[in-house]
């Protein structure tokens, strides 16, 4: 199949049909995955022509044919100059070695990294830990609707992220004093959307977010809303991206046309949400800068809500998503600062609890409604 790819590629069939050579494999109902590894496969038969024999022969798997045509690649650009055919044949050899040992693809690529380090170490070429040409981020959605995302980054750009993961991951108790329910992976996950909101602010975090992204509303069947790249979305996870100004919502009729763009009113300007940075300090519920919160509508602006002070609150991404899916609730004391109702699973009796920069208030100690 690689060597038929390949010569469909020579002759520029997928050209002729104003595709690339991957697209036409993918029409012709190649998973995505296994046309790119045609392809890599083909391209690299006329200079790895040991390992060609060996795969016509049916020798070896194809997935391992492709793991040491990736590993030779890699060991190769590990070399500050360009290789030639007798030390190509020396990387070429010693993966098919591993092969014939019982290594799996994973391991071939182990040791291929492992012989890219000897070589840029013997020739003087940039060590693979910090070369920034060998940095890769891959996304795709996998079939529950969710975003997989894989990154290889070199160790300047991984310190960045661990970094700045690292700071905005760290535990933070619940309302009630207990530890972070939240496992490790889900504070990553968290901060992560938090990097993203701060970079979406830019510098004026009192500010409403730059819109950057798209929703799609049928009229009359707002349960089917879209999101421009991840796809459909329930309506509770609409009322949540609404809050705030990230997402401009196209309402359209039955054809797809246009009715209506999300008006601006619905976005807490920023005199008001400068004013809710005054009056909450932080996220009501965690703790989390203000710098790191969304507005959120304790009414929401679909509903009738006004976008007004007294109708808003800061919520940092997490705890926004618990308001809208997990039974918190917020409402408006008396004393006009929000206070936080737990769901029934944590607290029967659901009893309020005050936003957190005014914690130490309980029932005993409120201030007088005069």
């Amino acid at each position: 199949m690689a060597t038929v790819a390949g010569h469909l590629d020579r002759l520029g069939v997928a050209k002729d049909h104003g595709r690339k050579m991957t697209e036409l494999l993918i029409v012709m109902g190649l998973a995505p995955a296994f046309a790119a590894r045609l392809q890599r496969v083909a391209a690299a038969s006329s200079s790895l022509p040991t390992l060609h024999a060996h795969a016509i022969d049916g020798a070896i798997s194809g997935e391992h044919v492709d793991a040491i045509v990736k590993g030779v690649a890699h060991t190769a650009s590990r070399s500050a100059e360009p290789i030639d055919d007798a030390t190509r044949l020396t990387f070429v050899t010693d993966l098919l070695g591993q092969f014939f040992s019982g290594a799996t693809p994973a391991q071939i690529a182990k040791r291929a990294r492992a012989l890219g380090n000897q070589q840029a170490d013997d020739t003087g070429g940039v060590p693979a830990a910090e070369d920034r040409n060998l940095n890769t981020l891959s996304k795709s959605i996998d079939t529950d609707g969710r975003l997989e995302v894989r990154a290889d980054l070199n160790v300047e750009v991984g310190e960045k992220f661990h970094a700045a993961i690292e700071e905005l991951a760290k535990p933070r108790p619940e309302p009630n004093g207990s530890p972070d329910a939240r496992s490790t992976e889900r504070r990553q996950a968290d901060a992560l959307e938090t990097l993203l909101d701060i970079a979406a602010r830019g510098t004026d975090t009192a500010s409403a977010p730059r819109t950057q992204t798209l929703i799609t509303v049928p009229a009359q069947r707002p349960a089917q809303a879209q999101l421009e790249f991840m796809g459909s979305i329930t309506e509770a996870t609409l009322y949540t991206l609404t809050c705030d100004g990230t997402i401009t919502t196209m309402i359209v009729d039955g054809e797809k046309v246009p009715l209506d763009i999300s008006r601006e009113k619905r976005l807490f300007p920023p005199p008001i949400r400068r004013a809710l940075h005054e009056r909450d300090k932080c996220c009501i519920k965690c703790g989390a800068p203000a710098s790191r919160a969304h507005a959120h509508h304790l009414r929401h602006w679909a509903d009738g809500g006004e976008t007004c002070l007294e109708n808003g609150c800061l919520l940092c991404p997490s705890c926004h998503a618990d308001v809208h899916h997990n039974g918190w609730d917020v409402v408006m004391g008396f004393d006009k600062h929000p206070w936080l109702i737990p769901p029934a699973a944590l607290d029967p009796k659901r009893q309020p609890i005050p936003a957190h920069n005014r914690r130490t208030l309980s029932f005993d100690n409120l201030p007088s409604a005069a």
